[in-house]
């Protein structure tokens, strides 16, 4: 039997129970003028995972995108480049969706705003303001860039906040102070296309009144579940504390977008006619599916959920909602909105190589990695999430490689021609705790809180890693007659990540077919993850996984530098030091080997100094309480004395042998050990983790 029928990844679709929920889904539309990169994927990635949850639930899903193609920067590029707009945005739609598919990202269809069905539609819309009397004509003065000889849109001149005076800012809004203004406010504009001082000049257009539909907005914002409440409180204190501006939603020629049939040389600006897209994309899908369109776009018993990033709220909470109601078209159920991407804390950035093209990560590194580790970042709220290189890939390796893949690679060998136990083990209720587990995990899938979920599962995972260990099936193995336990200890730990699988299927994918590959088994349904395995002979274990590889990551960095002569050089090169010549290691050789099960025995954990004191009457000891989170306090006299001072410790992350056997001195009782290095004297230093570990975590 092949993965796609096994699994509900991106292998297959299953067909949705009678009583399910019907939902529409939507991303914000890629714009047509450049690469998808890193910062883009938390969108999509977030927006994926929700959809394949819901899938895994049982619930009919629809998920749908396009490009946003239309306006001046796509005309102005296709004009330096010597092509059409249309041949322009044609390579850009086959770029953006190999890049959405090496990230597992599936859409039911993707579409482009630049189509017959968007056309048609925004025509429908128009017609829908037009006779309820909310268009207007008056003529604007506008900046002009004598360069390209185009009036320019709000998002394509920067200059100086007329509010609060910040730098840098957009035309049509300030990303520090959050103002809304005109582009001929803004202080010393600059045209983002030529560079070039913009000229002031006037043309007729076209605006949408929408503070008719204030009362309207007031309790669509304010009320029920539709967008977080941070978001509403924004609104309503920016927005809708004052009267809202008409909507200019036509520019002059020329431009790259839809002629206005009643107001010729005018184009419809590209804010009007992308989210529409949403709707043309959805009919594209239902003409060459055979289903009805308006089912999905005019009905109550459908559920939209548009995800967005929190920069682009204005359009989507306040013109987007007015659209649809004027044009009789449902309104989203929930607008979710997530944060901006920053790499090791900072603005993605192309002379430090973290401005990193989705093409690019997904030739070096294990592209499921980065969906697993967005998951373990994101919640509900619209915050901020940063990707810091050297916490990716412990977190990749120490849980994804480590607690789970393992736990399948160890216990599937075993099964290797005798497969699962015919009736499921005594298990000390490990399998019926993770189904329990599953109703809140289930419940985090549903609102968003993705890193919520990993938690728990990487709970679980810890759980079944435990048992294993415990178990020793390598040592039961070497006794013939106990090869019966081997196969029962085995089966549960299959079992056990088997519920794993299907939990993580909605972030991994690939590893859920991957796995129902192994384990001859559907990984279609959360419910799945409810009732055991049995009696089933495995697949021959393939490698599910590769760890993050740090040279692998650094040459994402690399192959992402600026070119030659911005700022390359500010990448710096691998060098060693005269001080690692090998001397330290000569001066102490290495120890007698020892076996796995020898170390498997020292319990590492990262602790954190709560307090540190000098020991009177000895030279050496320092006496330290350590927490190891929680409550799980311990007191630990530590030989350190010649190289910190007590003060200096407080608060510092350290590594403790945390399973010793405390230790009866003349001091006290000393219930661990602080792991450190050198050879002594004053040439000590204490092990510390880096920034991200916690008190309790295990080290591997």
């Amino acid at each position: 039997m092949s993965a796609n029928v096994l699994c509900g990844g991106p292998c297959g679709k299953l067909t949705a129970p009678m009583n399910s929920r019907r939902i529409l889904v939507t991303s914000a539309l890629p714009y047509a003028n450049g690469p998808i990169h890193i910062g883009h994927l938390v969108e999509y990635i977030q927006t994926d995972i929700w959809v394949r949850f819901q899938r895994l639930i049982g619930n009919e899903v629809a998920y749908v995108c396009a490009d946003d193609t239309h306006g001046t920067a796509i005309m102005m590029r296709a004009r330096h480049e010597g092509r059409s707009e249309e041949d322009l945005i044609a390579e850009m739609n086959a770029a953006h969706q190999r890049d959405f598919a090496a990230f597992q990202v599936n859409f039911d269809h993707y579409g482009s705003t630049n189509s017959e069905a968007n056309r048609l539609l925004c025509h429908e819309f128009w017609q829908a303001f037009r006779s309820k009397g909310l268009i207007a004509e008056r003529e604007v003065t506008q900046l002009f860039d004598p360069t390209a000889g185009v009036f320019l849109a709000d998002r394509f001149v920067k200059g100086t906040c007329p509010k609060c005076d910040a730098k840098n800012q957009y035309g049509d809004s300030c990303d520090v102070c959050g103002s809304t203004y005109s582009p001929t406010d803004l202080k010393n504009p600059v045209s983002t296309l030529s560079g070039a001082t913009p000229e002031i000049k006037s043309a007729n257009h076209l605006f949408v009144n929408i503070e008719s539909e204030r009362a309207f907005l007031d309790e669509w914002t304010q009320s029920g579940d539709h967008l977080h409440s941070s978001i509403a409180n924004y609104l309503k204190g920016h927005f809708l504390s004052e009267p809202l501006r008409d909507w200019d939603v036509s520019r002059p020629a020329p431009y790259f977008g839809f002629e206005i049939s009643d107001a010729p040389g005018n184009f419809w600006y590209v804010w009007f006619d992308a989210p529409v897209g949403y709707l043309a994309a959805t009919k594209e899908w239902c003409q060459k599916t055979g289903r009805n369109f308006a089912d999905w776009w005019k009905s109550d018993g459908t559920e939209i959920h548009h995800f967005i990033g929190k920069d682009i709220v204005y359009f989507h909470t306040l013109f987007w909602p007015v659209m649809l109601k004027t044009a009789g078209y449902s309104l989203p159920k929930r607008v979710q909105i997530h944060g901006f991407l920053t790499v090791n804390g900072e603005k993605m950035s192309k002379s430090k190589g973290t401005f990193v093209t989705a093409e690019t990560f997904a030739a070096n590194v294990d592209a499921q990695s980065l969906r697993y580790y967005y998951a373990s970042k994101l919640n509900s709220r619209p915050d901020d999430l940063d990707l810091d290189l050297e916490e990716f890939t412990r977190k990749v390796n120490g849980e994804l490689v480590n607690k789970v893949v393992n736990l399948a690679s160890r216990s599937a060998k075993f099964l290797e021609g005798i497969g699962l136990s015919a009736t499921y083990p005594d298990d000390e209720g490990l399998f019926a705790k993770a189904a329990a587990a599953g109703d809140e995990i289930s419940e985090a899938y549903e609102t968003c809180e993705f890193g919520k979920a990993q938690r728990l599962i990487m709970g679980l995972a810890d759980a079944a890693n435990e048992y294993f260990d415990r178990k020793e099936p390598w040592k039961l193995r070497k006794d013939p007659s106990r090869a019966k336990d081997v196969q029962d200890v085995c089966t549960v730990a299959i079992n056990l990540y088997r519920q794993l699988a299907i939990y993580l299927s909605p972030v991994m994918p690939k590893l859920a077919c991957d796995s129902a590959e192994l384990l001859n088994a559907r990984l279609a349904l959360w419910s799945e993850s409810k009732a055991p395995q049995v009696g089933v002979l495995l697949a021959p274990y393939k490698h599910l996984m590769q760890r993050v590889d740090a040279a692998a990551l650094q040459k994402v960095v690399e192959a992402s530098v600026a070119a030659p002569g911005s700022a390359a050089a500010d990448v710096p090169e691998a060098t060693t030091s005269a001080q690692d010549d090998g001397a330290a290691f000569a001066a102490e050789p290495l120890a007698a080997e020892c076996t796995i099960d020898d170390f498997g025995k020292v319990d590492l954990r990262v602790a954190r100094v709560l307090s540190a004191e000098h020991v009177d009457g000895s030279d050496k000891l320092l006496k330290l309480s350590v927490t190891l989170g929680g409550n799980n306090l311990r007191t630990i006299f530590a030989g350190i004395k010649s190289a910190y001072e007590p003060a200096g410790l407080v608060g510092q992350l350290v590594v403790v042998v945390a399973n010793l056997k405390p230790r009866k001195m003349k001091f006290g009782l000393s219930e661990g050990m602080v792991i450190a290095a050198g050879p002594g004297d004053k040439e000590i230093f204490v092990l510390s983790p880096d920034d991200g570990a916690k008190p309790g975590q295990r080290v591997h």
